[in-house]
């Protein structure tokens, strides 16, 4: 049964809801649509779930893009209706006629929703009963295919397992046609499909035999190289201490010296220079300056004008458009620029499936819109493209940590801060680089070693630590790092420093046991804020580590609302050139803000992320 049909404006202004439905709606799940999927750019999937106490709904929708006007449709996930699309299409052709935007009270519509629905269910009906009717007869083709490959003579084995291959195949179809829409022509390449499944059994043995001796030539060569090795390193006379040489040049004079490492006293302990005071104001709270909008649309406009046009047809009629502006816009005219659009943003490092859903998105926003005159398609596209891009690269909330220091410092407790990520992005340096940036402002920072796992990681904080002159808390190797934050938090709320910033270690996204062991961190402690640290140069990757992250904090967490990934440190930023996509894949596919961007490698180089600025590399 369906719970509910909204209409409203893009504006948030509700034009009509179904008075019989009028059911109470448990939980908000009209907001949680506008505010995670239609602000979130993601408009362009089919539907959406909402889970709320005692009750999930699925959510459909479709625009009136030149109305500027919203439908959408909630019903129990379990009922899977049928009619739903079919309605709101009904319901938008019906409602765009009646519609003024003057006019706020639509009360004459609720007899025509009553025909409408009637309809849709009497059609939906209909359609159940012929799928039923047609359903034995597949079932009977099905079975006949079945006996056709099963009683071919001299391939009775291989016929048995590619039947069996092929059940397989149907079981995972059918499972996929549950969720979707089953349209009743399933089993119709079934011989082919039984053709394929031997064929590939077939070429998976060749494989297998080709391998064991690419495999058998593989183990003769790295026999014959141990030998060498062997027979080589017999050589070297063991008493003779072997040392490093230094290199010398034709022009240059030989270097008397190699080692760099900082002097130790007679303890052993090694002195350290303090360079926090000398290297000067952080790039954090430096304004990134940026060329105008202006000068950005005439560059565009120049290599606009230089590329030759590829389609010399239809070049009147496309100017007689381009002056009287096109009727309405439609899907066959977007697709052109979408692609080109979509091409450009993969080559810039965007995620695939991301790029997917924005074009699809954007192409949702403009379907049925009016096309102004002396406007292409492309402008058009590019500019609903800007927009979105800024919509999600924008923090939603406020990013100023300074701010919330000083609110926690009233509350007479400490700021706590912890970095997570996958192995070698960075975590340690750049939590170095936010405490030198806190500094700078006045704010008393602790460390706590918390990364108990990496050879060196104690040592490496320990280093940073004394070259910024501030304390620390360690315990060594091996210890569980959940018990090492909480004792690092009390000890700073004894000491009076505002911010704990916590190293954790570095780990994959698909390694349960440390996901395990970071989720307990996050629960004992509950920090202030969880900032996800992110390399510049990921692709593809970047969907799969924040969205797995977020996962396994979420399952494996006991709380019954877990902490998520509050914010994004995106490092080795000034390593990819103009490759910019991984900030945009990682803000889309976890709704977090990017807070910091390491962009260097010395205490200064960390800055904020300029929104402007990637949107115009992005499209450039």
């Amino acid at each position: 049964m369906l719970e509910q049909l909204l209409i409203f404006t893009r504006g948030g202004l509700i034009l009509w809801t179904c008075k019989e439905l009028g059911n109470a709606l448990k939980g908000s799940p009209i907001d949680t649509l506008i505010r995670s999927c239609l602000l979130e750019e993601r408009s362009g999937a089919a539907s959406y779930n909402y889970d709320a106490p005692g009750a999930s709904y699925t959510l459909k929708w479709t625009f009136h893009n030149e109305l500027d006007l919203v439908f959408v449709a909630v019903y129990q996930r379990i009922l899977h209706l049928l009619y739903v699309d079919e309605l709101l299409a009904m319901v938008r052709s019906e409602f765009s006629e009646i519609y003024d935007p003057k006019r706020t009270v639509y009360n004459n519509f609720d007899e025509t929703f009553r025909q409408l629905r009637r309809e849709a269910e009497a059609r939906a009906e209909e359609l159940k009963k012929s799928k039923q009717m047609v359903k034995p007869i597949n079932n009977n083709k099905k079975q006949g295919q079945v006996q056709k490959a099963g009683s071919d003579k001299g391939s009775k084995k291989s016929g048995g397992s590619s039947v069996a291959d092929g059940e397989d195949g149907d079981n995972g179809k059918g499972r996929k046609l549950e969720n979707g829409h089953s349209n009743g022509n399933h089993v119709e390449n079934e011989g082919t499909r039984i053709t394929g499944v031997v064929n590939g059994k077939a070429n998976t043995s060749s494989n297998i035999s080709a391998f064991d001796v690419s495999k058998l030539l593989k183990r003769t060569k790295t026999g014959k190289k141990t030998d060498t090795v062997v027979n080589k390193g017999s050589k070297v006379d063991p008493k003779k201490k072997v040392t490093k040489k230094n290199r010398v040049w034709d022009d240059a004079p030989p270097q008397t010296k190699l080692d760099f490492t900082d002097p130790a006293d007679g303890d052993g302990n090694e002195n350290v220079e303090v360079v926090a005071a000398n290297q000067g104001e952080s790039m954090m709270d430096v304004e990134e300056i940026i060329s105008s909008d202006n000068e950005s649309e005439e560059d565009d406009d120049v290599q606009n004008d230089s590329k030759p046009e590829a389609k010399k047809k239809g070049w009147f009629s496309s100017m007689f458009q381009s002056i009287a502006g096109k009727a309405n816009l439609e899907k066959e005219d977007l697709e052109p620029a979408l692609k080109a659009l979509k091409d450009r943003l993969m080559t810039k490092n965007v995620a695939e499936e991301i790029a997917e859903k924005l074009c699809e998105s954007v192409a949702a926003s403009l379907e049925g819109k009016k096309l102004a005159s002396f406007t292409r398609v492309s402008s058009t596209v590019q500019s609903a493209m800007e927009e979105a891009l800024v919509r999600i690269l924008t923090p939603r909330r406020s990013i100023d940590i300074l701010r919330d220091v000083h609110a926690a410092k009233e509350q007479r407790k400490p700021y706590v801060v912890v970095f997570v990520g996958v192995n070698g992005v960075g975590k340690s340096t750049n939590l170095a680089k936010v405490a030198y940036w806190l500094l700078q402002h006045n704010v008393s920072v602790m460390m706590a070693a918390c990364d108990t796992f990496r050879s060196g990681a104690v040592e490496q904080l320990r280093t940073h630590a004394r070259r910024l002159q501030i304390p620390i808390f360690e315990k060594g190797y091996e210890k569980d790092p959940a018990i090492v934050a909480k004792e690092a938090i009390q000890e700073a709320t004894r000491n009076g420093s505002d911010v704990v910033l916590v190293d954790t270690a570095g780990r994959m996204q698909d390694n349960e046991p440390l996901m395990r062991a970071l989720s307990k961190l996050i629960y004992l402690n509950n920090p202030d804020l969880v900032l996800f640290v992110g390399e510049a140069l990921v692709g593809n990757d970047a969907v799969d580590q924040l969205s797995k992250f977020n996962q396994k904090l979420a399952d494996l967490s006991t709380s019954p609302t877990p902490r998520l990934i509050d914010g994004i440190l995106l490092t080795k930023f000034d390593t990819i050139d103009d490759k910019v996509g991984a900030a945009l894949s990682m803000v889309y596919i976890s709704g977090a803000p990017v807070m910091f961007v390491g962009c260097g490698q010395s205490y200064t180089d960390l800055k904020k992320l300029n929104v402007k600025s990637i949107v115009k590399t992005l499209l450039k």
